[in-house]
């Protein structure tokens, strides 16, 4: 069994070296690539105004942020559902830049790169020249976009498992069934005192045998 946790972020900007923050962390577990009901949620205060441009992207305002904790306050939980695992995201360097950005201000370690699992990428090499973009994959797989109105962390999240369960092979609903299945039937004894029974050729049987033998070269059955 494997863990990894996949998360996304939002911000105030792009910039995380220049005084851009975190306002939106969201990270579901993923079991074997399947995501399960365990997940992880933020809304913190940036200590610092969220520009409109920004709010025109994922909706948070400086209202919806007054008086939520700031990310100091959340980082031990965080890394804790994070543990050790590989971070999968879209567009994964940026979240990882604003990610270890803040934890570099509280003087803790940033996230190591050699957990960065990157969607974008795994897109780009399925689907070479083609668009990317979480709504793009959602669409060609198929994924139901409805209540994706605006970004959010917590919905970008539960639409990119379902697009990554795509990206790494489907989820193959029958294969455990499958399995089980087989398991049951590979354990499966016959009876051991089930009877015997042996079946003996007539001569006719064994004389249209002989005729078919005599009509091949060099047949195996005739090979000392």
């Amino acid at each position: 069994m494997s863990r990894s946790v996949l998360f996304d972020t939002e911000t105030t900007g792009f910039e995380p070296l220049t005084g851009d923050r975190v306002i939106e962390i969201a990270a579901i577990e993923l079991i074997n690539d399947l995501p399960t009901e365990n997940q992880f949620y933020a809304l913190l205060d940036p200590e610092r105004d969220i520009p409109s441009d920004s709010t025109r992207v994922h909706g948070i305002t400086n209202a919806h942020v007054e008086g939520k904790p700031k990310f100091a306050d959340v980082a031990d939980k965080m890394l804790e559902f994070f543990g050790n695992d590989p971070l999968v995201a879209h567009n994964a360097p940026f979240d990882f830049a604003f990610i270890s950005a803040e934890l570099e201000r509280i003087g803790r370690p940033k996230l190591d790169k050699a957990r960065m699992i990157d969607t974008l990428v795994l897109a780009k090499q399925r689907f070479p020249g083609m668009p990317n973009s979480l709504d793009a994959l959602c669409r060609r797989f198929e994924i139901d976009l409805s209540a994706r109105t605006t970004h959010n962390a917590l919905l970008d999240c539960k639409l990119l498992a379902d697009v990554y369960v795509e990206l790494t092979g489907g989820r193959q609903r029958g294969l455990t069934l499958d399995t089980e299945q087989g398991l049951a039937f590979a354990q499966y004894e016959a009876p051991k005192n089930r009877a015997k029974h042996l079946f003996q050729p007539t001569a006719e049987q064994l004389e249209a045998h002989e005729a078919f033998i005599g009509k091949l070269k060099e047949p195996v059955w005739r090979r000392e």
